[in-house]
């Protein structure tokens, strides 16, 4: 049997309302379209858009896609249908995704922690391709229906012109930086063989209505690397999102285009770190040893001493850990060089004929000596979003909102400033209807297991967030949805 979590423990927050608000009551005017016409429903954006939750995209999270529940609730102001590319009764679980377990049980003052196992059975994945980037990379049962959710879980704003996208022919070769050159969820939604961009598919979809929401990756996939995967320029992001907005409203479609918020308040970077600091503390650890900057063949990389009152927690400190970092962090004193081993592998199409041996050479990677209290194997900058790369996460975030409002603005579209809003409910939870929610980490309600997307909790509040600003601009009455019919995270 599982339970909806409904308590909390205080915690960063990145969907939500402030502290003591509420999500709206279900008592509504009477449903009307205003000058919105949502006959033609499309939603372009990433994987927020497709309904990604727990680290992978399932039927499960097609259905509970905050686009799939605006559909819903336009419906009954004038709004047709939305087909969605839902994986088949078999093949129900997708890509594949984390489920929790339970809960460690360690002796005290030993913390318990989440744990959690990929979910393999009844997956869409009808093979493995070597791409540019990865040699195993999966590639979905196709899908050849029309579609009105267009959400493609990994794109940047980078890449929506990029021919062969969808294509698995363009894999292989030689590795062209940032942008990848094939997405195997653009390439289940496109025809066969086929080179048509991203871009082109939008321009194509002819909506009377439309949600937009790209750019997210572009940072998001910096922050998550350490670092290591550069941010798109914001001259190049400008001249894309530009010249998207225009083919979505050329023949007069009206829509919602929303921001991108600061990535260093999700859990993927609040979870970890406090817990760690506690640990040194109680180990009489002061202070650990992580590098910094990319990885070069031709001399050692940058070595940082990070404090353990640095690491951020309630009381301060700007040290951000991933989530990924915490099996890595629990070896911490100990000898060993898996963390290093699994960088390499992550970094190895880009070395190539280059063998693990060189490679911890060049880094003067010692794995006999102590793991991250030591120079000679400190923690890999993969693992921690230091004060410098959230500096510039931020500046690229905030750079790319004014773009974003901008365009929207001179196009007189609806904005979901989820910037605002996230950074508004990062002070605390919110209640909805009455219920209380917060976004930590599994115990909140708001967010699932990878620490980025939402659970459909957390979608059904996106989607009433953006109801609010659509009938503020539009005039319309679109009812809200009761955000309490959709589950937190699942418990065991």
């Amino acid at each position: 049997m599982h339970t909806l979590l409904k308590k909390s423990t205080p915690a960063l927050a990145l969907l939500g309302l402030a502290l003591g608000s509420c999500q709206p009551e279900l008592d509504a005017p009477k449903a009307d379209r205003g000058t919105a016409d949502f006959t033609k429903y499309v939603a372009v954006g990433n994987s927020l858009t497709a309904g990604q939750m727990d680290g992978g995209l399932s039927r499960e999270g097609q259905y509970n896609s905050y686009p799939n529940i605006l559909a819903g609730q336009f419906s009954k102001v004038g709004g047709g249908p939305f087909p969605q590319p839902y994986f088949n009764d078999v093949q129900f679980n997708g890509s594949g995704y984390l489920r929790l377990l339970g809960f460690t049980t360690p002796a005290p003052p030993a913390e318990p922690s989440p744990i959690t196992a990929p979910v393999t059975t009844n997956l869409a994945v009808r093979g493995v391709v070597n791409t540019r980037t990865n040699p195993q990379l999966p590639i979905y049962t196709r899908f050849a229906d029309p579609i009105n959710n267009l959400g493609v879980p990994g794109i940047r704003m980078s890449d929506i012109e990029t021919v062969g996208y969808g294509n698995v022919a363009s894999t292989g070769g030689t590795p062209v930086s940032p942008t990848p050159v094939f997405n195997p969820f653009f390439e289940r939604i496109s025809p066969s063989n086929s080179n048509q961009t991203y871009r082109q598919r939008v321009a194509a979809s002819a909506p009377t209505f439309f949600t937009y929401w790209l750019g997210n990756n572009d940072v998001l996939g910096y922050a998550t690397s350490g670092g290591l995967v550069p941010v798109t320029p914001p001259a190049a992001f400008e001249a894309l999102n530009s010249g998207i907005i225009d083919d979505l409203t050329a023949n007069g479609a009206k829509g919602v285009v929303a921001t991108i918020p600061d990535v260093t308040n999700i859990p993927f970077f609040t979870t970890v770190g406090p817990t760690f600091r506690r640990t040194l503390t109680r180990l009489n650890v002061p202070a650990v040893v992580a590098t910094t900057g990319g990885f070069s063949l031709t001399g050692p990389i940058a070595r940082k001493v990070v404090p353990r009152e640095d690491i951020r927690d309630a009381t301060g400190g700007r040290q951000l850990f991933t989530l990924t970092a915490a099996p890595y962090l629990a070896t911490v004193g100990q000898p060993g060089g898996k963390a290093w081993r699994d960088v390499y592998n992550q970094v190895r199409a880009n070395l190539p004929g280059v063998p693990l041996s060189l490679f911890l050479l060049s880094q003067q990677i010692d794995t006999t000596q102590a793991f991250g209290v030591t120079a000679g194997n400190p923690i890999p900058t993969t693992l921690l979003l230091d004060e410098t790369e959230q500096a510039v996460a931020q500046a690229t975030t905030t750079d790319y909102n004014n773009i974003l409002r901008n365009k929207a603005n001179a196009k007189n579209l609806a904005i979901f400033d989820a910037n605002v809003f996230f950074g508004q409910v990062a002070q605390g939870g919110f209640a909805t209807n009455g219920v209380r929610n917060t976004a930590n980490f599994v115990t909140g309600n708001l967010f699932s297991l990878d620490g980025v997307h939402p659970t459909p909790r957390g979608y059904a509040v996106i989607a009433n967030e953006m109801i609010r600003v659509i009938n503020a601009k539009y005039g319309s009455s679109v009812p809200f949805v009761n955000a309490n019919a959709y589950r937190g995270v699942l418990i065991p």
